[in-house]
């Protein structure tokens, strides 16, 4: 345990959970989306659905979104912001089965339709877990730099990535294979140690079987 784990993350109030937690999962869907998004449709469940708007939870997560850190002054009229800067934003309150109850499903839309929908939990003291992404179980924290790789479900692709990143000296710290059917697509979720530059994101996106590679920076 380290003093930010007992005093909390550098933040806008009022709420850690609710704020920074929520702000750093808006920020993990706009890197996943890897453009400017101009739609977000966001589904809130349990605690976030029934006091987002007291607890400044909508602004946060419009926040992320549009790219701001948790500790930006601007989170407070992110609302008003988002109209300025075109996104469109919709939210909607149910229920997430076997979710956190501080839990938001953000879905984004790019200005040439590209999509992407992510799921994630504000677990406490602004860490969060995101635990799906298009459909697919995932299992990150965004406190260390990830690299989200969908590709086919082909023998050879796991050795291709890992192989990869070893001759490039990363060290892989978890590791973590999702896919829907055999020989359909899958995911990996790849955490590492230390940070990567874009360039090795380019390397592995150019391997057989890629559908697409994106890597996330630290939040």
């Amino acid at each position: 345990m380290n003093v930010f784990d007992i005093l909390g993350p550098v933040m806008i109030g009022p709420s850690s959970s609710h704020t920074a937690g929520a702000v750093r999962i808006g920020l993990i869907s706009r890197g996943l989306l890897k453009n400017r998004p101009v739609k977000a449709d966001i589904l809130l469940h349990g605690s976030f659905a029934r006091t987002y708007r007291g607890h400044g939870t909508d602004k946060a997560l419009i926040a992320g979104i549009l790219g701001f850190e948790p500790d930006d002054i601007r989170i407070r009229n992110a609302s008003e912001i988002a109209v300025k800067e075109g996104l469109s934003v919709r939210f909607r309150t149910g229920e997430i089965e076997d979710a956190h109850p501080n839990t938001a499903r953000i879905t984004l839309d790019d200005a040439a339709s590209r999509s992407v929908t992510v799921t994630g939990s504000s677990i406490g003291g602004g860490n969060i877990l995101i635990t799906d992404v298009n459909g697919l179980p995932v299992n990150f924290t965004g406190e260390m730099a990830t690299l989200i790789v969908l590709h086919r479900d082909q023998p050879g692709v796991i050795a291709s990535v890992t192989g990869l990143l070893a001759e490039s000296g990363v060290n892989i710290c978890s590791f973590r294979l999702a896919r829907k059917e055999r020989g359909g697509e899958a995911v990996m979720t790849i955490e590492i140690d230390g940070t990567a530059d874009e360039s090795l994101n380019q390397s592995v996106s150019g391997l057989p079987h890629i559908i697409s590679s994106t890597l996330l920076k630290p939040v």
